[in-house]
């Protein structure tokens, strides 16, 4: 929820949320997070790749069907994640 709370409305309003397509995932119970129930079935293969299925809030980026980023936690992981936006989409 913190993520929520402190970043994504910035996320949404940035030049960078424009050049990509953005999926959220999102469980009632945190426990349930990586059920099928709430992952839809073309989503499914990437949530596959994950080594570890818990935990949220999780940042994936995804390039050509293959997770090329894979972020778990909180506002580091968040400024990770823009962190390997930014060289992607700088390719």
């Amino acid at each position: 929820m913190a993520w929520k709370n402190n970043y994504k409305k910035d996320w949404l309003a940035s030049p960078e949320f424009r050049r990509v397509t953005w999926i959220e995932v999102e469980a009632p119970l945190l426990r349930r997070a990586y059920d099928d129930t709430y992952w839809p079935v073309p989503l499914r293969p990437i949530r596959d790749q994950l080594p570890k299925k818990s935990g949220t809030p999780r940042f994936l980026i995804v390039e050509d069907g293959k997770v090329i980023s894979n972020q778990f936690g909180g506002s580091s992981a968040w400024k990770s994640t823009l962190a390997d936006l930014e060289k992607v989409l700088a390719r």
